[in-house]
């Protein structure tokens, strides 16, 4: 099965020379393979027509074409299709009773639309994408016998309710401009608005507005609104952002007893949270904005392990070049250069937070993972670092160049992600060792000819991360790079920010709350303490391994390693591996 894919974002047919049409060869040979819309002027693809020959993806200067084999059994898997040359997705995963269901793939293959379907909101027209009112009956028949199939018969007969947490939480302010008490007591179903605010942390904002919250406190507003809805599936897009691993580890809780009596489907990208999360995984493989395939569900083990690999035994499919790898913390920091930058007794006052500091260094060709718990001064010791922010105390030496990503970040600029990156960096980013180091794994190259203001909340991040490292800097300083990105972006973004570091011989701090993301990317760690919203203090940088210890151990976690693949994995609370690195004092994983 052969499809043909335009992505409409990146076609502009007014500044080419229709290339794709001119150098096909079964147009050249009078058969109308690529025609022209009146309308928008973008080539239309006949698949039965196109010989998959390739040359009209070359050939595209915007690289707006995807032509792809598929396996032939994929054709009675169709599930929805956008149009004659849009995405498509095959296969969706199943909900279950008692079981926390997790999704695990890139952004892009499906998995909002297959959360839209599951939930009601889109009826799927089983890839024929010219009938404008699909129904649930044909639907139903087209699924074999099994949950699937049963939980479409729900649909169908009007037996499920479902309740919907959404992606981006930050859009909440914008959709209500209320207290929280107010849009908490609307959503209300369960009238246990008293009991989940306060298993959740948030039951002292309820007198805030809505747009004064910070995005950890949106993200549990969102959780807790959804908690109250009184539903029989319950579906949590990403509720692990914007939160640190203490509120995660809640949350994680919360799930998993919500799942004793509804079912739960979890898309995550916190591989250590999902991995503890999750009672069954579906990888979603594909190509971003052209189509998604949904495994059958996996154990969380075998999943996240096949995902990391790269390599999915049962469809024999490669979905990355190289396996994901997990390096000995005891085996780094030992090339590390001179002190570049130092620092000792900073103090800084905001409004009732006071943050302090102990003295530490950062180190030539170093990477200093920054952990803690929100609201501990983490942000606020980046700003101070990277000169945004005077200390009303202290000293810190300051003749190092430092390039800075921010927390938050947004296209300030009405223009192309091209022309972002020349105004940002010029020739700089153009250098073929940082197209392959840096822009190419963080898929950045397919963004180019983007309007940088329509971006989705991965991709801004992903650009805002390729310009941090562009610049000429001796620190590189990133305020939560994994935010909005999915697993495998995470992990191509550490591994990028890593070899920066050791290329060019410079330093970088990075403050992320994502475990996975900071095992790979640290050679040491400096760790916030304290109490949210009250003071905080710094602590180190310290030895990796004593970093992870000194921080877990006020989490009350441990992690061991996959004897597989290596990445840390959380101990069950309880556990006798549990209780027996907690009365060792190691927390962080054993070999």
């Amino acid at each position: 099965m052969r499809i043909a894919v335009l992505l409409e974002d990146r076609c502009q047919p007014k500044k080419c020379n229709h290339e794709c049409w001119a150098f096909c060869p079964p147009v050249l040979n009078g058969i109308e393979c690529i025609v022209f819309d009146d309308g928008t002027g973008k080539p239309i693809i006949s698949e039965p027509l196109c010989i998959g020959c390739g040359i009209c993806i070359n050939k595209c200067p915007f690289d707006a074409i995807i032509i792809q084999n598929l396996p032939a059994e994929l054709e009675v898997d169709k599930i929805h299709r956008y149009s004659q040359n849009g995405f498509r997705l095959f296969r969706l995963p199943a909900p279950r009773e008692k079981q926390v269901v997790g999704i695990l793939g890139q952004n892009g293959m499906g998995k909002s639309t297959a959360i839209n379907i599951l939930s009601g909101a889109l009826v799927p027209n089983l890839g024929d994408w010219l009938n404008e009112e699909p129904n649930w009956a044909e639907a139903v028949e087209t699924q074999p016998k099994g949950e699937l199939r049963n939980y479409f018969n729900d649909i169908l007969d009007g037996k499920v309710r479902v309740a919907v947490k959404p992606q981006y939480v930050d859009h909440i302010p914008k959709q209500f401009t209320g207290k929280v008490g107010e849009l908490l007591a609307h959503a209300d179903e369960r009238k246990a608005m008293d009991e989940v605010t306060a298993e959740l942390g948030i039951d002292h904002l309820l007198e805030r507005d809505v747009g004064e919250l910070s995005g950890g406190e949106l993200q549990r507003l969102a959780i807790a609104a959804t908690l109250l809805r009184d539903v029989d599936v319950y579906f949590f897009d990403e509720p692990s952002s914007y939160l640190d691993i203490y509120e995660r580890m809640r949350v994680v809780k919360i799930l998993q007893r919500l799942s004793k009596e509804h079912r739960v489907i979890v898309i995550e990208h916190d591989l250590a949270i999902l991995d503890v999360l999750s009672d069954l995984v579906h990888i979603v493989y594909g190509e971003r904005a052209a189509f998604g395939i949904f495994t059958p569900p996996r154990t969380t083990r075998k999943a996240i392990n096949a995902y990391l690999d790269g390599f999915l035994a049962e469809e024999n499919v490669r979905i990355r070049d190289k396996p994901i790898s997990f390096v000995r913390g005891s085996t780094r920091a030992e090339a590390v250069g001179p002190a570049i930058l130092e620092w000792g007794g900073i103090a800084k006052t905001l409004g009732e937070f006071t943050l302090t500091t102990g003295e530490g260094k950062l180190h030539q060709a170093e990477v200093v993972g920054v952990v803690g718990p929100n609201a501990t001064g983490k942000t606020t010791y980046a700003k101070i670092i990277a000169g945004e922010l005077e200390m009303d105390d202290g000293w810190c030496t300051m003749e190092a160049k430092i390039s800075y990503k921010p927390q938050h970040v947004v296209a300030e600029h009405d223009c192309t992600v091209r022309e972002w990156l020349d105004a940002e960096l010029g020739n700089r980013w153009h250098v073929g060792e940082f197209q392959s180091r840096v822009v190419r794994p963080l898929q950045v190259d397919q963004l180019l000819e983007l309007n940088a203001q329509q971006l989705s909340g991965g991709e801004l991040q992903a650009v805002s991360i390729v310009v941090c490292l562009g610049r000429e800097a001796d620190i590189y300083l990133l305020d939560e790079p994994s935010a909005h990105l999915d697993a495998n972006s995470r992990m191509e973004a550490a591994k990028a920010i890593r070899r920066t570091m050791e290329t060019n011989a410079t330093s970088a701090l990075v403050i992320d709350h994502d475990i996975y993301f900071i095992d790979i990317v640290s050679d040491s760690l400096l760790v916030f303490e304290g109490e949210g919203g009250k003071h905080g203090t710094a602590v180190g940088p310290l030895p990796l391994r004593e970093g992870m210890n000194r921080f877990l151990e006020s989490v009350g976690i441990t992690f061991r390693r996959d004897h597989d693949s290596k990445r840390p994995r959380i101990n069950k609370e309880g556990s006798q591996k549990d209780r027996n690195q907690k009365a060792s004092g190691d927390y962080y994983y054993t070999d």
